[in-house]
């Protein structure tokens, strides 16, 4: 018990000491103004990395949701090119896999639609109304001429994207042509087909790679319009995760194999944006946790220095008793102090910027009259976040391991100081 209460008493002298150097008031000294900057630099290292991150992270999701909303977590394509439209079999066969949350049978196609003297290229999709009905990236922004519901698209109408209908200066109830290049077949090659529809809607995913080139169409007329009696272009699968689906599209693979038609995952269509950018999220951690060591730097030179100013004192507190376990404490304390401090307050920060971060740039955009996120740029509308808590104690983890590396060689330097030769050479 008296072991115990000398070891508190040891610890809270020990801790009084340390803050004593933190904050030293001498006038003379540089070493508050070297504790300030460490301070500041491991703060807004901590913060920038968990903002990056967050971002970076956010913008993955948000990216791969609006993709495979639209485009499915699997695609089933025929060997001959296109699919029988009456094939309910290979529908029921897959939909029989386990994962699979809902299937679409559909048509995709390249297509030039113009309307006011504009004319741009377009993808032209179709599908039928309880297929529509499912897409909840498209339905949740679906705005529909008065008195039109989903179950009643169909006929010679389309439903655009908000931003080609801005583009092109268009509103719900005008009429866009719509451009088959490969048409019909003559005897002097193929004539493109044009023919006139009437835009009944406009919806807006929030990206802008979409929103300006995306036609929607009801299945069967898209069937006549491009010559395709009754077959389709692809059979879009949506599956319960799409992160874990490799299981699952290989069931889907068993199951359609003998219907002479063959399955591609998303990860095939689009692995190369997402690798990219997986790797691009490695790449900035990698750098911008640079700045937390170059603020560890600064807490090395901090302590050397305050050795170096208080050799005098350690070598009195070794004469009074002192061991070099205590002095070796001091100094870990004093210099992880700073590390700690500063990454509860980074944290902090960057947790609340994250949190606040589209409010801050539209203040920011406001204020200066400038365009920080471009749509057009970035694909999305809007800054997405996504904040990993486990990744923000990472990184506050590191923060505080990298600080407390950076004490020991000065804090053992201390702790090996011979009192004697300390006094000799102050004298």
């Amino acid at each position: 018990m008296q072991s115990k209460i000398s070891l508190i008493k040891s610890l809270l002298w020990e801790k009084f000491i340390a803050s004593r150097y933190i904050v030293s008031k001498s006038r003379d000294s540089f070493l508050p103004v070297i504790a300030i900057f460490s301070f500041l630099g491991i703060c807004i290292g901590v913060a920038t990395l968990i903002i990056v991150m967050s971002v970076m992270g956010g913008f993955r999701e948000e990216l791969l949701n609006r993709i495979l909303g639209m485009k499915g977590h699997a695609v089933v394509y025929g060997y001959t090119g296109d699919i029988a439209d009456n094939n309910d079999d290979t529908i029921q066969k897959i939909q029989q896999c386990r994962g699979v949350t809902s299937v679409c049978p559909m048509i995709e196609r390249q297509a030039i639609v113009s309307a006011q003297e504009q004319s741009r290229g377009a993808m032209i999709i179709a599908m039928r109304p309880e297929y529509l009905q499912t897409r909840g990236i498209i339905c949740d922004s679906l705005c529909l001429k008065p008195g039109l519901s989903i179950h009643d698209f169909s006929g010679d109408c389309v439903i655009i994207g908000k931003r080609m209908a801005e583009i092109m200066s268009l509103h719900i109830g005008d009429s866009i042509a719509v451009v088959n290049l490969q048409g019909e077949v003559t005897p002097f090659g193929p004539v493109p087909k044009q023919q006139d529809f009437e835009i009944v809607g406009t919806f807006e995913v929030g990206m802008t790679e979409y929103d300006k080139s995306v036609v929607i169409m009801p299945l069967p007329t898209a069937q006549l319009f491009f010559d395709l009696q009754e077959r389709l272009t692809q059979i879009e699968i949506f599956t319960e995760n799409i992160e874990k689906n490799g299981k699952i599209i290989g069931d889907i693979k068993q199951a359609v194999e003998n219907t002479r038609c063959y399955i591609v995952g998303w990860q095939h269509g689009d692995s190369h944006l997402f690798q990219a950018m997986r790797i691009e999220r490695n790449v900035m951690f990698l750098i911008l946790i640079l700045i937390v060591l170059i603020a560890s730097f600064n807490i090395i030179s901090g302590l050397v220095m305050l050795v170096k100013d208080k050799t005098k004192d350690i070598a009195i507190m070794k004469t009074m008793g002192a061991s070099q376990a205590s002095i070796l404490r001091i100094f870990l304390m004093a210099g992880s102090t700073i590390g700690i401090v500063g990454t509860i307050f980074g944290t902090l920060a960057g947790v609340f910027i994250t949190m606040r971060l589209d409010a801050i740039v539209a203040f920011l955009q406001n204020l200066f009259n400038v365009q920080i996120f471009n749509p057009e740029v970035y694909f999305l509308t809007t800054i997405p976040t996504r904040l990993n808590y486990s990744e923000v104690l990472l990184i506050g983890g590191l923060s505080v391991v990298i600080s407390f590396l950076a004490t020991i060689y000065p804090s053992l330097r201390a702790a090996r100081l011979n009192p004697a030769e300390a006094l000799r050479s102050d004298a």
